[in-house]
Formats: C-alpha cells, sequence, structure tokens
C-alpha cells in the first residue's frame, strides 16, 4: 500500500496499467492502429477484432479487462455488441468504452443505455483515453 504523498495519481495509473488486457473492435485498421499504439506504448496489453460478432466471440473467450468499441460497423454495430456483453453473464463484469465518430447527444445516451461505462468521440486524444480508461477501470 503506498502513503499519503509518495505517488502521483498518474504514476499510481501507470503501475495498475501495466496489467490490462484491452479489446479494441473496430473495422478501420487505422484506428486499430492508433488505438494498438497508444495501449502498447502504456504497457497494455491488446487484442483485436474487425466487427461486433467477432468482439463478442473473442471478449467471450478472452475475457479482456477493457473493450474499447466502435459503433459504425458492418453487421453487429457497436451499440448491439455493447448490450450483448454488458447483458451476459459471462462478460458482465467488463466495462466498454464506446470509441466513435458518432457525437451527437442522442448517440452517447443510447450507448450509455447499452451499458457502456464511457463514451468518446475520435480523434482520441491519448491523455484523455487513458484518464477514462483508469476511472473505468478503477
Amino acid at each position: 500500500m503506498l502513503s499519503a504523498g509518495s505517488t502521483t495519481c498518474s504514476n499510481l495509473f501507470k503501475v495498475e496499467a501495466k496489467m490490462a488486457k484491452v479489446l479494441i473492435v473496430d473495422d478501420s485498421p487505422t484506428e486499430t492502429y492508433k488505438l494498438t499504439s497508444i495501449l502498447e506504448k502504456h504497457g497494455h496489453s491488446v487484442i483485436t477484432a474487425e466487427n461486433g460478432e467477432i468482439g463478442v466471440a473473442t471478449a467471450k473467450k478472452e475475457l479482456p479487462d477493457l473493450i474499447l468499441m466502435d459503433v459504425v460497423m458492418p453487421g453487429l454495430n457497436g451499440f448491439q455488441a455493447t448490450r450483448q456483453l454488458t447483458k451476459a453473464a459471462e462478460t458482465s463484469h467488463i466495462p466498454v468504452i464506446i470509441v466513435t465518430t458518432k457525437d451527437q447527444e442522442t448517440d452517447r445516451v443510447w450507448g450509455l443505455r447499452q451499458g457502456a461505462k464511457a463514451y468518446l468521440t475520435k480523434p482520441i486524444e491519448e491523455k484523455n483515453l487513458l484518464q477514462v480508461m483508469g476511472e473505468v477501470m478503477a
């Protein structure tokens, strides 16, 4: 246990973050690459899935610590995949952060109603992503 004043919050988060296995569900190779680069630079391990169906199956198999979910994907979209993951007993404990270009308030509200713990819009700022990840995994 750390005593008061022995470390900063950001240092404490970096220690905890080393352990995180993150599933990125996004059909854009460019976005997947950007998110993977940020996460691996901060010590996270990354698994990827290119659509909602594969994302749900991968989450059930791998049981990641966190899921970053795009919304606009062919087949099962991110809202539908998030709802399936947050309702299923084996994956309901995994926090989902929606990461999307859909920036309307109604989309944000709908995403949170599907069970997402946070909603971020692209382009993602590294500092903001890490802060929100720390909050939902705390």
